[in-house]
């Protein structure tokens, strides 16, 4: 039987479909990789044309199936773009005087925090920061003797609208998700080193039409966003200048420069565009840098201040943009950080005959990171070599993404960039409830133990005793006052 994982990613103008096979010895063997421009439906990573991004998807799909010759079941997919960003929450739970914490605890405090509202926006993820015990910090605090638990969170965000426009997508074009990850902690998953997780770093995926952002400190995700800003950007200012965009990007990609000294300019040199037309060497360089400049300073403006300090592991480039010249040169100018380096390819071992993926440009990482949390067989049943495969691009390869779900995911992977299904969703608020209701029984319960042992208590008291003898001696001189 045929075994492969598929994954798509959507990209800030692009969707990229790949299929690959985990190994025994933990290398990735790629069977096949296919692209799609979406500029027409996606813009910053953000769908906003549900039937041509289906389109797009299906296309994907039925390239895939055409080379690996096998039904697709499900896919995985990478989300990101700028409808995403994060914002810190505190869940505070004062307790009674010596109170030990329990794990319930713990999950209320979670669940607490899953429940928070935010306008037209939905929580993605979540990730526990740190834990604080009568003001003490404490990552493990179930055991603990305490009056106060205090959860604090980073709640990843995007747009509700975003999550329906990509659910309505995927069942346009009869795909199943098995998975939905976030795209930029599965990218930071396979190329950041434990010991740059650990002592604290910068991770800055420099995209066509987005820069995303993303701060490790003891390990943990402390603050992610996405900016609207990119190569492009900088292909545009360059056509700003009356020169056609696909002139521009030929120029940015042979002379750009992230930074250049200005003893290595020469004021008097040209570069030719056609016959007729040409920029001077000054101005390109000038327009280039500007941009430039502007997105690390966007970039060191989402370093949150209490880390600004404490990043040990520096810069960490990656995504298309890392490939301009100079680039390190400029962010330790901008920044004042020496230590940069340039993630060209992922931790895994990767073996392939694409030629995106083998020139190790950064550009492929995401995608590869994706197909690496993969674990499910999406491998269907083979083509018929003698069937037309465009016959029926309608037809839905599996019933309905809930239907994958049959064992309940494992406690770890919710905030590790793992999106909710809805049916997820569903169960979880079900859940809620039931505990709720629990609870609210178990209060009540409570309270009436509590109301029967205070009248046990008053009656058994030395006044309740008095009391109840001297209604017995009323009674009976009653008695006998009545005979």
């Amino acid at each position: 039987m045929a075994e492969f994982i598929v994954a798509i990613e959507l990209g800030s103008s692009k969707i990229t479909g790949i299929a690959g096979k985990k190994n025994l010895d933990g290398s990735i063997s790629v069977n096949a990789v296919v692209k799609e421009d979406a500029s027409q439906c996606i813009r910053k990573g953000v769908v906003y044309n549900i039937d041509k991004t289906g389109q797009c998807l299906t296309n994907i799909i039925n390239k895939l199936k055409k080379q690996l010759k096998h039904e697709i079941t499900h896919v995985y997919v990478g989300v990101g773009g700028q409808s995403i960003r994060s914002v810190k929450n505190v869940i505070v739970k004062e307790l009674p005087a010596g109170t030990i914490i329990s794990s319930n605890m713990i999950n209320e405090l979670m669940d607490a925090n899953r429940n928070m509202s935010y306008p037209d926006q939905e929580i993605l993820d979540a990730a526990t920061q740190e834990y604080k015990v009568d003001n003490q910090d404490a990552i493990d605090p179930v055991g603990i003797k305490a009056n106060h638990l205090e959860g604090n969170f980073l709640n990843i965000l995007w747009r509700k609208s975003f999550y329906d426009n990509l659910n309505s997508c995927f069942e346009k074009a009869g795909i199943a998700i098995a998975e939905m990850y976030l795209a930029p902690l599965a990218l930071a998953d396979s190329i950041l080193t434990d010991n740059e997780k650990r002592g604290g770093c910068v991770l800055v995926d420099l995209g066509a039409e987005t820069t995303t952002v993303s701060v490790y400190y003891k390990s943990i995700l402390r603050h992610l966003a996405v900016l609207p800003l990119g190569g492009a950007n900088i292909t545009k200012d360059i056509a700003s200048l009356h020169i056609e965009e696909k002139d521009a990007e030929k120029l940015k990609l042979t002379y750009g420069s992230a930074y250049t000294n200005d003893e290595d300019i020469d004021d008097k040199h040209s570069y030719t565009i056609s016959n007729d037309s040409s920029i001077e060497s000054r101005k390109l360089v000038d327009i280039i840098e500007s941009r430039v400049e502007e997105i690390i300073k966007n970039v060191i403006y989402q370093i949150p201040s209490e880390y600004a300090n404490k990043l040990l592991g520096g810069f960490i480039l990656t995504g298309g943009g890392s490939n301009m010249k100079n680039i390190e040169q400029a962010f330790r100018t901008h920044s004042h950080v020496d230590k940069i380096r340039i993630a060209k390819f992922v931790t895994q071992t990767i073996n392939a005959n694409n030629a995106d993926i083998n020139a190790k440009n950064a550009t492929m990482n995401t995608i590869l990171g994706l197909l690496a949390k993969g674990d499910i067989n999406c491998a269907g049943a083979p083509i018929n070599s003698d069937k037309k495969l465009f016959d029926d691009v309608t037809k839905p390869t599996t019933s309905t993404t809930s239907d994958l779900h049959k064992e309940p995911r494992k406690t770890p992977e919710i905030g590790q960039g793992v999106v909710l299904t809805a049916a997820e969703k569903e169960k979880a608020e079900a859940e809620r409830r039931r505990m709720e209701e629990e609870e609210r029984k178990r209060r009540e319960e409570e309270e009436e133990k509590r109301k029967h042992d205070e009248e046990e208590k008053r009656k058994n008291s030395l006044w309740g005793k008095i009391t109840r003898k001297m209604k017995e001696i009323s009674g009976t001189i009653l008695e006998a006052e009545d005979e």
